[in-house]
């Protein structure tokens, strides 16, 4: 008889049956095949499908136990499932094995590809987590590729480690080695050279007065010493530093990026390891200064009803105003001040009479000092026009053409000091303030409004 393949089955009848005597597995086969003859056609006898492989090797269990039989019969099958339920059907009518008496009952039918589904499917599980496992390690490899191709980005410039765009760019980015040059790269920064550590190359001298040089160091004590040798050996225009107790390769992009655009001129950084501790602005330093005697005003907020009435500077204030008065008294009548203190009187009487001073509101204070604020460390200069409309923020250079272009200028805020050319130019087109973080001693106007950060407190 020919054997269905394993692979092929489809189904398997599952047969529970019992036997009012003892019986043997010919006897169950005989059964199946004789009593089944005929009943379904040539084309669904058992004997017929067995010869063609579609009924597979027929299983028989048998147990015998007080001179009964009982058992199971295991059928594979390839046929359809219509054609498989009709043999199922048929075998239940099988009234007798051998000698005995006998019943037939379908337990089951197993669909075996249900059987494959649920092996698929657990077996996909698996190989998607051996998948998943293994995407950190491409992840790794990739990087590795792109790291191996910026390693091939790297040139050599006067003999020294550098980014591609050196020998052509105007300026360049001096770092301490090459694995802050490698970092720079991957951030798109492409003109980084190496200086060789705390032992700078003798080419960084010829390089610093070829190019605009900006030392982008770590913020460390190694920082602190290559910025001490910079000075005497080279002509460094810039200085930018990593945060302290970090190096450059550490940082991420953003912080690149960041310590970049913060960078200071030579002559404004000390040897420290933090870029933010360089050596503050006037602005700063008052603001220091401001920080420190807190405690006085604290304590003197803690004095009599004067400060319940006003919540903030109210007496100072009133002061302020009765010394306005003085002032401008003196100035029309052209006699000495002698009522004011003559350090308070000296810087007065070189600026704009103190009435216009007077006439900036807490609201215009409040504008004012917020754009000085936003002007910090750009070395720029904004200017509004009527209704304090924002025009535009410009170079100290484009100063003259820009104030040609804004019709009626309301302000002009600069972020360093106020000098009599910065303040001639501000005449001649009528503008009504002119502020900076400083003004020098011997500014003055008498159409213009010369405020200094010091003023808005």
């Amino acid at each position: 008889m020919g054997k269905l393949a394993q692979t092929s089955v489809k189904y398997v009848i599952n047969v529970k049956f019992e036997a009012e005597g003892i019986v043997e597995k010919p006897d169950v086969i005989g059964a199946l095949f004789g009593q089944t003859e005929g009943l379904l056609g040539a084309e669904l006898d058992l004997r017929e499908l067995q010869r063609t492989g579609r009924i597979g090797r027929i299983e028989v269990n048998i147990i015998s136990l007080k001179a009964k039989s009982k058992g199971d019969i295991d059928i594979p099958s390839s046929l359809d499932s219509a054609e498989t339920a009709l043999i199922a059907a048929t075998i239940e009518t099988i009234e007798r094995i051998g000698p005995c008496d006998a019943k037939m009952r379908i337990d089951s039918v197993k669909d075996m590809r249900y059987l494959k589904r649920d092996y698929i499917v657990k077996r996909a599980r698996a190989i998607l987590a051996n998948i998943i496992s293994d995407i950190p390690e491409i992840m790794v490899i990739s990087e590795d590729l792109k790291e191996s191709v910026r390693s091939q980005e790297i040139t050599k410039y006067k003999t020294l480690p550098a980014g591609p765009d050196v020998a052509l760019s105007e300026s360049v980015i001096l770092c301490e080695g090459r694995a802050d040059v490698l970092k720079l790269l991957k951030c798109g920064i492409r003109n980084g050279i190496a200086i060789g550590g705390t032992a700078i190359a003798p080419q960084i001298t010829q390089i610093s007065k070829e190019k605009e040089v900006t030392a982008f160091l770590d913020g460390d004590r190694g920082g602190d010493i290559i910025i001490k040798e910079l000075k005497q050996i080279a002509e460094v225009d810039f200085i930018a530093r990593a945060p302290e107790g970090k190096e450059v390769e550490e940082l991420s992009c953003k912080e690149i990026h960041k310590a970049l655009r913060e960078k200071v001129t030579l002559d404004k950084a000390r040897d420290i390891r933090s870029l933010k501790s360089y050596e503050a602005s006037s602005y700063e330093k008052k603001k220091e200064y401001n920080n420190r005697t807190e405690p006085v005003n604290k304590q003197y907020k803690t004095t009599e009803p004067v400060n319940k009435q006003y919540k903030t500077t109210e007496p100072v204030n009133k002061q302020y105003k009765t010394t306005v008065k003085v002032t401008k008294n003196t100035y029309l009548t052209k006699t000495p001040v002698s009522s004011l203190d003559h350090k308070k009187s000296q810087p007065r009487t070189s600026f704009t009479p103190t009435s216009q001073k007077s006439d900036l509101d807490n609201d215009m204070k409040i504008f004012f000092k917020k754009q000085l604020e936003d002007l910090v460390g750009s070395k720029a200069i904004s200017i509004f026009g009527k209704n304090k409309v924002f025009a535009g923020r410009v170079p100290l250079k484009g100063l003259s053409v820009a104030l040609k272009q804004v019709e009626e200028p309301f302000a002009v805020l600069i972020d360093g000091t106020v000098n009599d050319e910065i303040c001639v130019l501000a005449e001649n087109v009528e503008t009504k303030y002119l502020l900076g973080m400083d003004v020098e001693k011997s500014t003055s106007s008498r159409k213009v409004t010369i405020l200094k950060m010091a003023d808005l407190q």
